[in-house]
Protein backbone atom coordinates (compact mmCIF):
# COMPACT_ATOMS: atom_id res chain seq x y z
CA UNK A 1 0.00 0.00 0.00
CA UNK A 2 1.17 3.47 -0.72
CA UNK A 3 1.86 5.43 2.14
CA UNK A 4 3.98 8.84 0.78
CA UNK A 5 2.56 12.16 -0.19
CA UNK A 6 1.62 12.09 -4.05
CA UNK A 7 4.75 12.75 -5.87
CA UNK A 8 4.79 14.86 -9.79
CA UNK A 9 5.03 13.63 -13.03
CA UNK A 10 4.33 10.90 -15.34
CA UNK A 11 5.83 7.22 -15.15
CA UNK A 12 8.03 6.94 -17.86
CA UNK A 13 9.89 3.76 -16.31
CA UNK A 14 9.12 0.34 -14.79
CA UNK A 15 10.90 -2.08 -13.88
CA UNK A 16 12.75 -3.92 -11.06
CA UNK A 17 15.85 -5.42 -9.70
CA UNK A 18 17.98 -8.05 -10.64
CA UNK A 19 20.87 -9.69 -8.52
CA UNK A 20 23.32 -8.83 -10.63
CA UNK A 21 22.39 -5.49 -10.35
CA UNK A 22 23.68 -5.56 -6.68
CA UNK A 23 26.80 -5.02 -5.02
CA UNK A 24 28.97 -6.28 -2.22
CA UNK A 25 27.21 -4.09 0.06
CA UNK A 26 23.69 -5.86 -0.77
CA UNK A 27 21.88 -3.51 -2.55
CA UNK A 28 21.38 -2.20 -6.07
CA UNK A 29 25.18 -0.57 -7.29
CA UNK A 30 25.34 3.04 -8.25
CA UNK A 31 26.18 2.36 -12.05
CA UNK A 32 22.17 0.89 -12.35
CA UNK A 33 20.71 3.94 -11.09
CA UNK A 34 21.81 5.63 -13.84
CA UNK A 35 21.12 2.92 -16.43
CA UNK A 36 17.50 2.89 -15.23
CA UNK A 37 17.91 6.74 -15.50
CA UNK A 38 18.98 6.45 -19.24
CA UNK A 39 15.76 4.03 -19.81
CA UNK A 40 13.63 6.73 -18.11
CA UNK A 41 14.97 9.37 -20.49
CA UNK A 42 14.22 7.52 -23.66
CA UNK A 43 10.19 7.78 -22.40
CA UNK A 44 10.36 11.32 -21.22
CA UNK A 45 12.12 12.48 -24.62
CA UNK A 46 8.72 10.22 -25.75
CA UNK A 47 6.61 12.27 -23.74
CA UNK A 48 8.65 15.27 -25.38
CA UNK A 49 7.23 14.30 -28.52
CA UNK A 50 10.63 12.67 -29.96
CA UNK A 51 10.19 8.99 -29.13
CA UNK A 52 12.76 8.09 -31.40
CA UNK A 53 15.38 10.12 -29.92
CA UNK A 54 17.69 7.22 -29.11
CA UNK A 55 17.31 4.96 -32.40
CA UNK A 56 20.56 4.67 -34.53
CA UNK A 57 18.52 6.87 -37.29
CA UNK A 58 17.14 9.78 -35.08
CA UNK A 59 17.70 13.27 -36.11
CA UNK A 60 17.91 14.46 -33.03
CA UNK A 61 19.15 13.16 -29.51
CA UNK A 62 19.43 13.61 -25.88
CA UNK A 63 22.74 14.42 -24.71
CA UNK A 64 23.04 14.24 -21.12
CA UNK A 65 25.41 17.80 -19.67
CA UNK A 66 24.88 17.09 -15.82
CA UNK A 67 23.11 14.73 -13.31
CA UNK A 68 22.53 15.83 -9.76
CA UNK A 69 21.27 12.31 -7.67
CA UNK A 70 20.52 12.00 -3.87
CA UNK A 71 20.53 8.30 -3.33
CA UNK A 72 17.81 7.85 -0.58
CA UNK A 73 16.27 4.48 0.10
CA UNK A 74 18.33 1.42 -0.86
CA UNK A 75 17.02 -1.32 -3.41
CA UNK A 76 17.69 -4.75 -2.88
CA UNK A 77 17.33 -7.84 -5.36
CA UNK A 78 13.88 -8.74 -5.86
CA UNK A 79 12.18 -5.10 -5.43
CA UNK A 80 9.98 -3.37 -8.00
CA UNK A 81 10.77 0.09 -8.76
CA UNK A 82 9.17 2.51 -10.77
CA UNK A 83 9.90 5.98 -12.06
CA UNK A 84 8.13 9.20 -12.44
CA UNK A 85 9.70 12.05 -14.74
CA UNK A 86 8.75 15.62 -15.90
CA UNK A 87 10.54 19.21 -16.91
CA UNK A 88 11.96 21.80 -14.17
CA UNK A 89 12.91 24.03 -17.20
CA UNK A 90 13.64 24.10 -20.82
CA UNK A 91 15.55 27.07 -22.64
CA UNK A 92 16.51 26.95 -26.18
CA UNK A 93 19.06 23.84 -26.76
CA UNK A 94 18.97 22.37 -23.12
CA UNK A 95 16.16 21.25 -20.34
CA UNK A 96 16.57 20.27 -17.10
CA UNK A 97 14.35 17.65 -16.27
CA UNK A 98 13.31 15.64 -12.93
CA UNK A 99 13.59 11.67 -13.02
CA UNK A 100 11.95 10.47 -9.31
CA UNK A 101 12.97 6.28 -8.79
CA UNK A 102 10.05 4.92 -6.55
CA UNK A 103 9.78 1.82 -4.82
CA UNK A 104 5.77 1.68 -5.58
CA UNK A 105 4.57 -0.82 -2.76
CA UNK A 106 5.19 1.93 -0.37
CA UNK A 107 5.68 5.20 -2.65
CA UNK A 108 9.02 6.26 -0.99
CA UNK A 109 11.86 7.61 -3.16
CA UNK A 110 14.69 4.96 -3.84
CA UNK A 111 16.75 7.92 -5.65
CA UNK A 112 16.37 11.01 -7.65
CA UNK A 113 17.96 12.96 -10.34
CA UNK A 114 18.05 16.44 -11.97
CA UNK A 115 19.09 15.63 -15.32
CA UNK A 116 20.19 18.72 -17.55
CA UNK A 117 20.05 17.44 -21.26
CA UNK A 118 21.17 19.23 -24.57
CA UNK A 119 18.65 18.62 -27.73
CA UNK A 120 21.83 18.14 -30.24
CA UNK A 121 22.05 16.06 -33.29
CA UNK A 122 23.01 12.27 -32.75
CA UNK A 123 26.10 11.81 -34.36
CA UNK A 124 28.51 15.03 -34.43
CA UNK A 125 27.32 16.48 -31.02
CA UNK A 126 26.06 19.48 -31.93
CA UNK A 127 23.15 21.31 -29.98
CA UNK A 128 20.24 22.94 -31.68
CA UNK A 129 16.87 24.25 -30.84
CA UNK A 130 14.15 22.17 -29.22
CA UNK A 131 11.05 21.84 -31.39
CA UNK A 132 7.87 23.09 -31.12
CA UNK A 133 6.52 20.10 -30.10
CA UNK A 134 8.63 19.20 -27.84
CA UNK A 135 8.16 22.84 -26.10
CA UNK A 136 4.42 22.74 -26.26
CA UNK A 137 4.53 19.31 -24.61
CA UNK A 138 7.23 20.67 -22.13
CA UNK A 139 4.14 22.95 -20.33
CA UNK A 140 2.34 20.22 -19.88
CA UNK A 141 4.86 18.07 -18.23
CA UNK A 142 6.60 20.92 -16.19
CA UNK A 143 6.86 20.09 -12.39
CA UNK A 144 8.31 21.59 -9.17
CA UNK A 145 11.45 20.10 -7.53
CA UNK A 146 10.51 18.10 -4.22
CA UNK A 147 12.62 18.61 -1.51
CA UNK A 148 13.59 15.40 -1.00
CA UNK A 149 15.26 15.70 -4.53
CA UNK A 150 16.81 19.16 -4.12
CA UNK A 151 20.82 19.36 -3.81
CA UNK A 152 21.34 18.86 0.15
CA UNK A 153 25.23 19.03 0.64
CA UNK A 154 26.55 19.95 -2.83
CA UNK A 155 26.82 23.20 -4.67
CA UNK A 156 25.03 22.78 -8.11
CA UNK A 157 26.07 26.35 -9.09
CA UNK A 158 28.00 27.02 -12.87
CA UNK A 159 31.09 25.67 -12.79
CA UNK A 160 34.67 26.04 -14.73
CA UNK A 161 36.34 22.79 -14.76
CA UNK A 162 39.81 22.29 -13.19
CA UNK A 163 39.77 18.86 -14.02
CA UNK A 164 43.35 18.24 -15.98
CA UNK A 165 45.99 15.32 -16.13
CA UNK A 166 48.80 17.40 -14.96
CA UNK A 167 46.92 18.98 -12.11
CA UNK A 168 45.77 15.64 -10.92
CA UNK A 169 49.50 14.92 -11.24
CA UNK A 170 50.35 17.97 -9.21
CA UNK A 171 48.02 17.58 -6.69
CA UNK A 172 48.89 13.59 -6.19
CA UNK A 173 45.24 12.14 -6.79
CA UNK A 174 44.97 8.52 -6.87
CA UNK A 175 44.49 6.71 -9.49
CA UNK A 176 41.38 4.42 -9.01
CA UNK A 177 40.64 3.14 -12.68
CA UNK A 178 42.35 2.48 -16.24
CA UNK A 179 41.24 1.46 -19.09
CA UNK A 180 39.70 1.53 -22.56
CA UNK A 181 35.92 1.55 -23.83
CA UNK A 182 34.72 -1.54 -25.76
CA UNK A 183 31.60 -1.45 -28.39
CA UNK A 184 29.11 -2.57 -25.14
CA UNK A 185 30.28 0.16 -23.12
CA UNK A 186 28.95 2.34 -26.06
CA UNK A 187 25.59 3.36 -27.02
CA UNK A 188 24.59 3.41 -31.02
CA UNK A 189 26.55 6.41 -31.66
CA UNK A 190 29.47 4.89 -30.65
CA UNK A 191 29.71 7.55 -27.55
CA UNK A 192 30.40 6.40 -24.14
CA UNK A 193 26.96 5.31 -22.20
CA UNK A 194 26.29 7.60 -19.35
CA UNK A 195 26.54 5.01 -16.22
CA UNK A 196 30.17 4.23 -17.00
CA UNK A 197 31.42 7.01 -15.29
CA UNK A 198 29.77 6.69 -12.27
CA UNK A 199 30.25 2.54 -12.82
CA UNK A 200 34.02 2.51 -13.27
CA UNK A 201 34.11 4.82 -9.98
CA UNK A 202 32.29 2.14 -8.11
CA UNK A 203 34.42 -0.30 -9.90
CA UNK A 204 37.78 1.58 -8.23
CA UNK A 205 36.62 2.94 -5.10
CA UNK A 206 37.49 0.55 -2.52
CA UNK A 207 41.22 0.83 -2.91
CA UNK A 208 41.07 4.37 -2.61
CA UNK A 209 38.30 4.65 0.63
CA UNK A 210 38.81 1.32 2.41
CA UNK A 211 41.71 3.31 4.37
CA UNK A 212 39.74 5.74 5.04
CA UNK A 213 36.59 3.90 6.31
CA UNK A 214 39.03 2.15 8.54
CA UNK A 215 40.06 5.34 10.13
CA UNK A 216 36.38 6.27 10.89
CA UNK A 217 35.72 2.37 12.69
CA UNK A 218 38.55 2.48 14.26
CA UNK A 219 37.50 5.58 16.00
CA UNK A 220 34.12 4.50 16.28
CA UNK A 221 32.33 4.49 19.79
CA UNK A 222 30.61 1.73 18.10
CA UNK A 223 31.92 -0.31 15.90
CA UNK A 224 30.09 -2.22 13.24
CA UNK A 225 31.11 -5.85 13.16
CA UNK A 226 30.68 -5.75 9.14
CA UNK A 227 31.67 -2.55 7.71
CA UNK A 228 31.30 -1.01 4.20
CA UNK A 229 29.97 2.10 2.46
CA UNK A 230 27.31 3.84 0.31
CA UNK A 231 27.08 7.53 -1.50
CA UNK A 232 24.24 9.76 -0.47
CA UNK A 233 24.48 12.13 -3.39
CA UNK A 234 26.28 12.64 -6.44
CA UNK A 235 26.96 16.08 -9.23
CA UNK A 236 28.33 14.65 -12.37
CA UNK A 237 29.47 16.99 -15.19
CA UNK A 238 29.94 15.10 -18.55
CA UNK A 239 32.34 17.24 -20.01
CA UNK A 240 33.33 15.31 -23.24
CA UNK A 241 32.06 11.81 -24.81
CA UNK A 242 34.54 9.32 -25.40
CA UNK A 243 34.16 7.16 -27.99
CA UNK A 244 34.53 3.50 -28.65
CA UNK A 245 38.75 2.68 -28.15
CA UNK A 246 39.36 5.70 -26.31
CA UNK A 247 41.10 5.63 -23.10
CA UNK A 248 40.29 6.73 -19.55
CA UNK A 249 42.22 7.37 -16.82
CA UNK A 250 40.15 7.92 -13.22
CA UNK A 251 41.69 10.10 -10.42
CA UNK A 252 40.24 10.83 -6.80
CA UNK A 253 40.96 12.91 -3.65
CA UNK A 254 39.13 13.33 -0.57
CA UNK A 255 37.95 16.90 0.20
CA UNK A 256 36.86 17.27 3.61
CA UNK A 257 34.72 15.14 6.34
CA UNK A 258 32.17 16.14 8.73
CA UNK A 259 30.51 14.11 11.75
CA UNK A 260 28.62 11.89 8.75
CA UNK A 261 30.48 12.19 5.71
CA UNK A 262 33.27 12.37 3.44
CA UNK A 263 33.35 14.43 0.20
CA UNK A 264 35.14 13.17 -2.37
CA UNK A 265 35.83 14.10 -5.71
CA UNK A 266 36.46 12.21 -9.02
CA UNK A 267 37.98 13.21 -12.22
CA UNK A 268 38.06 10.83 -15.79
CA UNK A 269 40.82 12.30 -17.73
CA UNK A 270 42.19 11.64 -21.35
CA UNK A 271 45.76 9.84 -20.93
CA UNK A 272 46.03 10.99 -24.41
CA UNK A 273 45.46 14.66 -24.36
CA UNK A 274 45.47 15.08 -20.45
CA UNK A 275 41.66 17.12 -20.78
CA UNK A 276 38.97 15.99 -19.08
CA UNK A 277 35.97 13.68 -20.15
CA UNK A 278 33.93 14.15 -17.27
CA UNK A 279 34.30 15.26 -13.23
CA UNK A 280 31.92 14.17 -10.65
CA UNK A 281 31.69 15.25 -6.64
CA UNK A 282 30.42 12.75 -4.43
CA UNK A 283 29.02 12.71 -0.77
CA UNK A 284 29.77 9.33 0.71
CA UNK A 285 29.46 7.41 4.41
CA UNK A 286 30.39 4.62 6.13
CA UNK A 287 27.86 1.91 6.10
CA UNK A 288 26.92 -0.85 9.02
CA UNK A 289 26.19 -3.36 6.88
CA UNK A 290 24.23 -5.40 9.50
CA UNK A 291 22.30 -1.85 11.38
CA UNK A 292 21.96 -0.64 7.80
CA UNK A 293 22.68 2.76 8.97
CA UNK A 294 25.61 5.20 9.12
CA UNK A 295 28.84 5.28 11.20
CA UNK A 296 29.38 8.50 12.81
CA UNK A 297 32.74 10.32 11.92
CA UNK A 298 34.11 10.99 15.25
CA UNK A 299 36.46 14.35 15.83
CA UNK A 300 39.55 11.86 16.70
CA UNK A 301 38.53 10.23 12.90
CA UNK A 302 37.87 13.49 11.34
CA UNK A 303 41.49 14.59 12.57
CA UNK A 304 43.13 11.47 11.22
CA UNK A 305 41.51 11.83 7.99
CA UNK A 306 42.37 15.80 7.32
CA UNK A 307 46.21 14.49 6.64
CA UNK A 308 44.45 13.04 3.70
CA UNK A 309 42.66 15.93 2.04
CA UNK A 310 43.39 16.78 -0.96
CA UNK A 311 43.39 21.52 -0.71
CA UNK A 312 41.62 23.01 -3.69
CA UNK A 313 40.52 20.20 -5.45
CA UNK A 314 37.09 20.43 -6.59
CA UNK A 315 35.32 19.81 -10.24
Amino acid sequence: MTTAEPLPGVEIWRGGVNTWDCDEMGHMNVRHYVVRAQEGLIGLAAELGLPGAFSPHANATLLVKEHHIRFLREAHAGAPLTMLGGVIEMGETEARLLQLLIHPASGELAATFQTTVVHATPREGLPFPWPKIARERAQALLVEVPEKARARSLDLSPFTPTASLARADALKLSRIGLGGLLPSDCDVYGRMRAEQLIGRVSDGIGAFIHPFRDLVVEHAEHKPKRMGGAVLEYRIAYLAWPRIGDRIDIRSGLVETDARTMRVVHWMLDPATGEPWGTSEAVAITFDLDARKVVPVSDAARAALAAFEVAGLAL
